[in-house]
């Protein structure tokens, strides 16, 4: 059955996910079912322009409403408890550093759902991310980059 991937977040993420679903189903639900009470109203629903953009909105509404109660009902809750500064895990902050460049770059490790790159926060599934998964400080991950390979030292783990 598809939509049974589990994903690994963060406490904080699944409370996130937790709200998200809770706005959407108190707070969103009735509004599109009042969009849709208001375009039954202006008649003839088969070139009602109204009614059918309310009905769009509605499915798009309910698949978001399915997807995030698939995410929640099969995600991995990492427990802050359980972050090591060993080895880089779901939820490390890592410190690492381009060996071409020198640039140093401090990024956290976050489930895919809570993917934030702007704020620092790459998914374990992005090549970084992949990468750096069970490396310890002083190990020298590849990534593979559309011009070829760059190479990070791992300066620091913390959580």
């Amino acid at each position: 059955m598809a939509g049974l991937i589990k994903k690994t977040v963060s406490k904080e993420g699944y409370a996130k996910l937790e709200k998200e679903l809770e706005y959407l189903i108190t707070v969103r639900r009735s509004e599109v079912a009042e969009k849709l009470k208001e375009a039954r109203s202006y008649g003839d629903l088969s070139e009602n322009a109204e009614y059918d953009e309310a009905k769009n909105e509605q499915g798009i509404l309910e698949a978001k409403i399915n997807e995030l109660e698939n995410i929640i009902s099969n995600a991995i809750v990492v427990d802050d408890e359980s972050i090591t500064t060993h080895e880089v895990s779901v939820g490390s902050i890592i410190k690492i550093k381009d060996r071409e460049t020198g640039e140093i770059e401090t990024l956290q490790i976050v489930g895919s759902t809570e993917s934030d790159p702007d704020n620092g926060k790459i998914s374990d599934e992005s090549p970084i991310g992949v990468a750096a998964l069970r490396k310890k400080v002083g190990d020298v991950i590849e990534v593979e980059v559309p011009d070829g390979m760059i190479e990070f030292e791992i300066l620091e783990i913390s959580k």
